[in-house]
């Protein structure tokens, strides 16, 4: 463990209270501007740091840890994801990994419960005709949407975030279903009144909304692939406020077109910021900018959970929120 202050190097702008605090604590380099660090200016970093405080935004992969300088230690990620690194690698070479889990749970049930409003009642189609003054007045025939209450929601991935939809879910009248890893204990069941199907494929054709809440992994990669994805019902929607990779977006996109799904309400991305112009133009689709955490809140508690992890290794225990290959 290095003496005295610790030398933390952080990749983006944080929330000023969670900047100030490490500034009292640590001896850290800040951000001036907000871009992300380039695959060189991370490489320098991880030379010079005891600690490092990525983003989601930064790709540190077995190359990169590779060159990495011996005083590094710790990477302490400001995000619950931590498919941006190579966790494997960061242990083998004596590297712990943290994140901070379950602080944007409440948050991001939140705007998964706005996305399927608005896919569902139509809402940016509303919001564009009162923009542009073209507003004729009320017709009993305008804008006709779908009511939440009554319908099937089927929840792929049932943790934090899961079950925070699923409570939400709940109170507009929707019937919850779900497939995990893991069944859920029988009273978590009992208390969120929903059902488990063992078999993706059968709860999926059976779904009239889908609800994607698990982690990106090997294991889920195009989970959501263009076969099961066309197991859907043509009236059917699909929402994602967890990862991209999830879903095979081009197959989604084409059957969006087609009109084989009734629409989709998407905060994440396969590629990232590189969203295809076919999707963004099709108008039974409602696309965020990743936004599904992005509470004031939420990020200052991120990074009280960040400054834990840094100061708990600092004072030679293991970070609360470690997070091991085991665990993937």
């Amino acid at each position: 463990m290095p003496a005295g202050r610790l030398s933390v190097v952080v990749t983006r702008r944080l929330p000023e209270p969670v900047e100030t605090r490490m500034k009292e604590l640590f001896d850290v380099e800040l951000r001036d501007d907000d871009r992300p660090m380039t695959r060189e200016e991370l490489a320098a970093a991880m030379g010079r740091a005891d600690v490092l405080v990525p983003t989601i935004t930064d790709q540190i992969d077995a190359s990169l840890i590779a060159k990495a300088g011996e005083r590094l230690r710790l990477i302490a990620s400001f995000g619950s994801g931590v498919d941006h690194i190579d966790v494997a690698t960061a242990r083998q070479r004596g590297i712990l990994v943290s994140n901070t889990p379950g602080v944007v749970t409440e948050d991001t049930a939140d705007m998964t419960m706005a996305l399927m409003l608005a896919v569902t009642r139509r809402i940016p189609e509303g919001l564009a005709v009162m923009q542009s003054g073209k507003w004729e007045g009320w017709a009993p025939t305008a804008f006709l949407g779908g009511r939440l209450g009554g319908r099937r929601l089927g929840i792929l991935g049932m943790g934090r975030i899961g079950q925070a939809v699923a409570r939400r879910a709940r109170a507009f009248g929707l019937q919850v279903h779900y497939h995990n890893r893991k069944r859920l204990r029988p009273e978590i069941e009992e208390e969120l009144d929903a059902t488990w199907w063992e078999s993706l494929d059968q709860m999926v054709s059976r779904m009239d909304i889908l609800s994607i809440n698990c982690p990106h992994t090997p294991s889920t990669f195009h989970l959501m692939n263009a076969r099961r994805l066309k197991l859907m019902k043509p009236s059917a929607v699909i929402i994602n406020t967890s990862r991209g990779e999830v879903i095979d977006e081009n197959a989604l996109t084409r059957m969006l077109a087609a009109r084989e799904l009734a629409g989709a309400g998407l905060d994440v991305y396969e590629h990232g910021t590189n969203v295809s112009p076919e999707l963004r133009a099709l108008p039974n689709v409602v696309l965020l900018p990743h936004m599904g955490s992005a509470t004031v809140e939420g990020r200052i508690e991120q990074g009280e959970k960040v400054i834990i992890n840094i100061k708990t290794f600092a004072d030679g225990h293991r970070p609360p929120d470690q997070v091991v290959p085991g665990m993937l």
